[in-house]
């Protein structure tokens, strides 16, 4: 036999939630989101040492190893620009 379902308007424990209020959207439209930076292809011999290195660490944290060395290169140029 299939138990019969009361809707009400009430949330689920039962209690009134009380006045809302309505707020307007203050988050960005997607396309402001999308960071462009002004970046410049170039070709880098690294050791394989290196690449194994930044590869594990990507994969452990889920995310691309060229954007880990990009992301290190910007760093260390922050630090010691003049």
């Amino acid at each position: 036999m299939k138990k019969k379902i009361k809707y009400t308007d009430l949330p689920p424990g039962g209690e009134p939630i009380g006045e809302l209020e309505i707020i307007e959207d203050f988050l960005p439209p997607p396309e402001e989101l999308v960071f462009k930076e002004d970046n410049a292809k170039v070709t880098i011999a690294l050791s394989r040492r290196s690449i194994r290195f930044f590869k594990n660490q990507a994969k452990k944290n889920n995310t691309q190893y060229q954007k880990m060395i990009r992301n290190l290169l910007d760093e260390y140029v922050a630090r010691h620009q003049d």
